[in-house]
């Protein structure tokens, strides 16, 4: 696809990855970016070097998927989308009914707006829960979909419905199936947060990190930044369909992620372990490491840093917000 002189609508550009795709994006020869965003996670402050080009601008009244006459007033006279807005993993757990109205009714929203609007093309953020456990590692984008929460159900449902709209009327669309992202701007600090933000936390108020189980479950981080970077690939891409892992294919225990953490932050605090929860257990994924063989062969993306790198940018981006 040819990015040069383009207009690209990015939904959720204010978010943790969205923000990081509007960095991407404007080392391309965009004519425009608009962040579509309803800022409930997303915030302005991570647009701050962003916003300093005056290519990228904030969509003046407000960005929310649900509300289909905004988005389609947002779309008019753009070419390319790319949809990062969901609710998350554990937000939809507590939450299914809202989990469906944002996660599904809203990603048909944009699909039905990416068809009024004779948009060139869409990314659209899928998820690696969609397989839940693996059958088999790593997991290739044939692995069947053993999902059993409410996050993996949005997800497998706007891939269904992607297929169709791409059936029924064409419209171009790429779901990207992330695996374990971190890195800055992921909230740090809410009950909804990830692992590493978790870890962080318990050893920057001297506190012994948890580990729920033995430690033993894997899974496959990727830094944000790279994350980015496959989004913008996939938008330059020749292909027009189809769903791909972003990951590394590097499997990575929660023991070790959290040995490595605490030697990358200078701790002699000790690992405390507890069993995990009847709910938690009942629908834990234990092995999640995704193929990177498609993406790399279609859409060229190979991911750049380390998990030790991530963490180490991670860190410091800590470091410079708590100062």
């Amino acid at each position: 696809m040819e990015l040069k002189n383009s207009k690209v609508l990015v939904i959720g550009g204010a978010g943790f990855i969205g923000s990081f795709v509007v960095a991407e994006l404007l080392k391309e020869d965009v004519a425009e970016i608009i962040v579509y965003d309803n800022f409930a996670r997303g915030k302005k402050d991570y647009l701050i070097e962003s916003l300093k080009d005056e290519r990228c601008k904030i969509y003046p009244i407000g960005g929310d998927i649900r509300e289909t006459d905004i988005l389609n007033k947002a779309m008019e006279g753009i070419d390319y989308v790319i949809c990062l807005s969901a609710m998350w993993l554990l937000h939809c757990k507590d939450f299914p009914r809202t989990a469906f109205e944002v996660n599904i009714a809203g990603t048909f929203n944009v699909l039905e707006s990416c068809v009024n609007n004779k948009i060139k093309k869409l990314i659209w953020s899928s998820s690696a829960s969609v397989y839940g456990d693996a059958v088999q590692l790593p997991m290739t984008e044939e692995h069947p979909f053993n999902n059993k929460n409410f996050y993996g159900a949005t997800k497998i449902a706007g891939e269904a419905m992607a297929t169709a709209f791409n059936d029924r009327y064409g419209l171009k669309v790429i779901g990207l199936r992330y695996m374990n992202v971190y890195g800055p701007h992921q909230d740090q600090t809410a009950a909804y947060t990830g692992v590493v933000p978790i870890m962080l936390n318990k050893i920057d108020d001297n506190e012994a990190p948890v580990i729920n189980g033995d430690g033993s479950q894997a899974y496959d981080f990727i830094y944000v930044a790279d994350t980015a970077r496959c989004n913008v690939q996939a938008l330059k891409s020749d292909v027009d369909f189809g769903f791909y892992n972003v990951g590394t294919q590097v499997q990575t225990s929660i023991k070790e992620l959290c040995e490595l953490i605490l030697a990358l932050k200078g701790s002699n605090l000790k690992v405390t372990y507890k069993p995990y929860s009847a709910d938690d257990a009942r629908s834990l994924v234990q092995n999640r490491i995704g193929s990177v063989v498609k993406a790399e062969k279609e859409l060229g993306f190979k991911y750049k840093y380390s998990l030790k790198e991530g963490l180490m940018r991670l860190i410091d981006w800590r470091d410079k917000n708590n100062s």
